[in-house]
């Protein structure tokens, strides 16, 4: 028995030794006190796990929630639990938004490895964007989810704003990409207005963005989503391959407006109105040219002026930045107090600067050929929007966009059709449903 204890009390020992630091931070005489991170601690392999399985059943919900039972109070609920999950619990981390950066950096940096949950969390939405839509949007990210839920006077946002605006998300795609593959950092994440709110920390002037998001959320539907978010750019455009997509109507569509009316994010398209004087094709023929024409002048000229950004975008880089502080430095030596940031960084620099020097030189180029590229790329997203808006599109019902439509379901009840699918009278002041050709017995989703 005095052997088993002396075990024990030694196995006991061991695992508290463990749990110890192996170098304990030092005893500062000077009252200093280590700084708390604002970024989670990391979280074990197996509860990564546990996130990814967690947000494949969120996203099987919402899609099951939006195209088979049609359920804006199921919805509601799931996006509840995804702010309350993916947003305040897990701090926004790991994020769907964020993972394209790790995507992009593992394309075109050979020492960095993408954990594989990180991967799926960035090719599970699409793949469902590509068969569903936008279902991630409805009710899984915690971004969306917030604005959803504080949506309570929404406001029309004129047509061409909306084109105006709608070109940001695709240029924020770009610049995350091409920085995050240039080793400039993650700026997705660096300017995420929402994660410092789910975090309850981080810098004023983040936590005030934040804040004005959520505050023109009440009257702007997803202010973030339609005109700043970079995933949401990359869904809209997987969501136009989708084999199914949202229809308001399960049968007959009355032509009553009351669906455009119901959505607040701009995502309902108009029939083409009846005895419109029909274009010839020889004049759509020639405007679809002329916008052809323009795209190269505009990714040249986007990429020549993009070219002027590189000098200023490398000195964001750390290691530009540090070389040329030392270059400063070496030519006007300036007293920084001793154990600063600045002496200490100094201090490295001086250590090799030869090495410090070629690195800095081999980043500025890999900046400059990335700010041509995002130059060009500029360019394309206009030129490619152009070419868009010159295309007319012929629609016999009010249909959802298939990219601008995020699957909220806030459309469904407004359609009397729908209502008297699923035994709901008319709202009062609005047309009887029409009697469908053929009885459907579920709404149709493609």
């Amino acid at each position: 028995m005095a052997r088993r204890a002396l075990l024990l009390l030694g196995l006991w020992w061991s695992f508290a030794g463990a749990a110890e630091p192996r170098f304990p931070p030092p005893d500062f005489e000077s009252g200093h006190q280590l700084p708390f991170t604002t970024t989670p601690a990391p979280r074990a392999a197996a509860w990564q796990y546990v996130d990814l399985a967690v947000l494949a059943a969120a996203l099987a919900g919402s899609t099951w929630l939006g195209y088979r039972t049609r359920s804006r109070r199921g919805l509601q609920v799931l996006a509840l639990f995804s702010l309350a999950y993916f947003g305040f619990y897990r701090e926004g981390c790991i994020c769907s938004i964020g993972s394209l950066q790790n995507v992009a950096l593992t394309l075109f940096d050979r020492t960095y490895a993408i954990p594989l949950t990180v991967l799926a969390f960035f090719l599970l939405p699409i793949v469902v964007a590509l068969f569903f839509g936008r279902t991630f949007c409805a009710a899984v990210c915690p971004h969306g989810a917030l604005q959803d839920l504080v949506l309570v006077k929404p406001l029309p946002v004129p047509a061409w704003l909306e084109h105006g605006l709608g070109v940001i998300p695709f240029l924020f795609l770009g610049a995350g990409a091409i920085f995050a593959a240039t080793g400039c950092g993650f700026v997705i994440c660096r300017y995420d207005p929402f994660v410092p709110l789910f975090r309850l920390s981080g810098s004023l002037t983040l936590l005030s963005l934040g804040a004005a998001f959520v505050i023109v959320g009440l009257f702007i539907g997803r202010p973030y989503c339609r005109f700043f978010c970079p995933y949401g750019a990359l869904l809209r455009l997987c969501a136009l391959a989708a084999k199914w997509r949202v229809r308001v109507t399960p049968d007959v569509c009355t032509q009553c407006r009351l669906c455009e009316h119901a959505c607040p994010y701009g995502a309902m398209r108009e029939p083409t109105p009846a005895g419109a004087p029909a274009e010839s094709p020889v004049a759509e023929r020639r405007r679809l040219g002329k916008a052809l024409l323009v795209l190269p002048l505009l990714i040249a000229g986007g990429a020549l002026s993009g070219s002027r950004l590189g000098p200023a975008a490398a000195q964001m880089h750390p290691t530009v930045a540090l070389a040329e502080r030392y270059l400063a430095n070496r030519q006007t030596p300036a007293n920084y107090p001793p154990m600063s940031a600045e002496a200490l960084s100094l201090e490295r620099a001086a250590a090799d600067p030869d090495a410090l020097l070629t690195s800095a030189k081999a980043i500025r180029a890999q900046i400059s050929l990335a700010a041509w590229l995002f130059g060009g790329w500029a360019g394309l997203v206009i030129g490619v929007k152009l070419i868009a808006l010159s295309v007319r599109v012929t629609r016999t019902d009010f249909e959802p966009d298939r990219g601008a439509c995020v699957a909220c379901a806030r459309c469904f009840l407004s359609c009397p059709n729908e209502r008297a699918r699923v035994g709901l009278p008319p709202e009062p002041g609005t047309a009887a449903p029409l009697p469908a050709t053929v009885p459907v017995p579920a709404a149709r989703t493609a």
